[in-house]
């Protein structure tokens, strides 16, 4: 199931034995992810989700390590940030 709303989310994800994490920019709400994550989860599936580009990332929940969701900030560039 994936899902598209309004507003943009960083989602981390972490793999099992990986080093590097999976960072996405996802047009989707906190609840959506929740809710596919725990649908996932519960069905022994694959947690699905698509960025903002339109790629998509299939993971085995039985691989995931953690799904961490954040606000989308601006990076910050140069000099003399408070």
């Amino acid at each position: 199931m994936l899902f598209r709303t309004i507003g943009t989310m960083e989602l981390h994800i972490g793999i099992q034995n990986i080093t590097r994490e999976l960072t996405y920019d996802v047009d989707m709400s906190p609840e959506e992810v929740e809710e596919a994550l725990e649908k996932a989860i519960a069905d022994n599936g694959i947690f699905r989700v698509e960025d903002s580009k339109g790629r998509k990332a299939y993971v085995p929940v039985t691989t995931l390590a953690y799904v961490s969701l954040g606000e989308d900030e601006p990076r910050r560039v140069g000099f003399g940030h408070a």
